[in-house]
């Protein structure tokens, strides 16, 4: 599989303020959806500005679509689709001009932009707007012709800062369900910065934890949740006396008991029938038993939590 996106070692530090970025690398293959999740602040909107030549770095190298981003940027430019936080739309103009503008602009004949134009419009449910003036839009509207304008003409890579941001759900998944039509139909590359975990699940094939401008883990969502996520079996418990009690100890600290109900933490070599038959022989009965690994959003949050990155979390997982 070809290489549409790589990194190394990538900083950028601005002249009156904090380094963004320390030293991040990452590769997106050709016609993946590939996301970058962290908080506000974590350097997603900077590494998507130095991805598209918008802002250069202070040191690393990128490559995109083969061509080194700072001296072959004009190259990449006409390849590719953005999408920024603030959409840079002329409030003047219908939504309609907006479209027919972006593809005049890009090469196109009038006839093709115009109909490139109208069958945007539609895909994004913009029709009953697409005459009236950009500044009357509402601020989900104006996201939904920002995404259209950059998909005027069809990119090789679409890249999405934080796009749903201010779309309504039905907006937010009719958005979802285009992203995965181009990757389906056109074998289009994405690259998608958010901070929505429901997000990244449903569309990234992998995603790299961004914190505090470095990558603290990457790989697919069901892996990320296997190596730095835990399982847990929670079950009610009845009398722990006696021999219950020589049980749950041997558990040492993979279980607590609070209020009758036990959470034991499963390591992954651990098979959880193996943890009942020890319980249940001991003379402990259970109910409401269940087992539960942890959620992306748990992983999430404890690889993003204010403490320093491990720099051992960096290294690549799969499934």
């Amino acid at each position: 599989m070809s290489t549409a996106i790589e990194v190394r070692d990538l900083t950028k530090r601005y002249r009156h303020g904090p380094q963004a970025l320390a030293g991040v690398s990452l590769e997106v293959a050709t016609g993946e959806i590939y996301s970058l999740l962290g908080r506000n602040g974590s350097g997603k909107t900077t590494s998507v500005r130095i991805l598209t030549g918008l802002t250069e770095p202070t040191t690393g190298t990128v490559e995109v679509l083969g061509a080194d981003i700072v001296t072959d940027r004009r190259r990449v430019q006409r390849q590719i689709g953005v999408t920024l936080q603030e959409a840079a739309l002329d409030d003047v103009l219908t939504g309609r001009e907006v479209l027919v503008m972006v593809g005049r602009l890009v090469g196109m004949s009038g006839r093709r932009a115009r109909g490139r134009a109208d069958d945007l419009l539609e895909r994004f449910g913009l029709e009953q707007v697409a005459h009236r003036q950009v500044g009357t839009y509402s601020g989900g509207t104006r996201r939904r012709l920002d995404i259209a304008a950059s998909l005027v003409r069809v990119p090789k890579i679409l890249f999405l800062d934080e796009p749903t941001t201010g779309l309504d759900p039905q907006s937010r998944r009719a958005l979802w369900d285009e992203i995965l039509r181009l990757r389906s139909c056109h074998g289009m590359t994405v690259l998608l910065t958010t901070q929505y975990l429901e997000e990244a699940q449903a569309l990234a094939d992998r995603i790299a934890v961004l914190h505090t401008g470095r990558v603290v883990a990457r790989g697919t969502p069901e892996a990320l949740r296997r190596a730095h996520g835990s399982r847990n079996l929670t079950a009610r418990v009845g009398d722990t006396g006696g021999p219950g009690v020589a049980a749950l100890d041997r558990l040492n600290g993979h279980a607590h008991l609070i209020d009758g109900v036990l959470t034991v933490n499963l390591p992954e070599d651990v098979a959880a029938g193996r943890i009942v038959t020890e319980l249940e022989a001991a003379g402990i009965a259970l109910t409401d038993l269940e087992i539960r690994r942890d959620s992306l959003e748990d992983v999430f949050l404890r690889l993003t939590a204010t403490q320093p990155a491990v720099t051992a979390a960096r290294t690549e997982v799969s499934t």
